[in-house]
């Protein structure tokens, strides 16, 4: 799974952002797209208490993980 953010550089509020990949993608995309209409900066979505099953994902989510990457 690929995700790309796109954010303004001097306040890091979210813009955009893409994901590419198969198992569980289309839903993550959600994230995204609510912390563009919050307003989030990257800090905010890397902060988010999601929700996670270990048999299936782990702890960071994909999106934080990115968002992490930009704090």
């Amino acid at each position: 799974m690929n995700v790309k953010l796109v954010v303004n550089k001097q306040t890091q509020r979210i813009l955009g952002g893409q994901i590419i990949g198969f198992k569980g993608a289309a839903k993550r995309i959600d994230t995204i797209a609510t912390a563009i209409t919050a307003g989030f900066t990257a800090q905010q979505l890397v902060d988010l208490d999601l929700a996670y099953a270990p048999p299936f994902s782990g702890v960071w989510d994909p999106v934080q993980i990115a968002a992490r990457k930009i704090v």
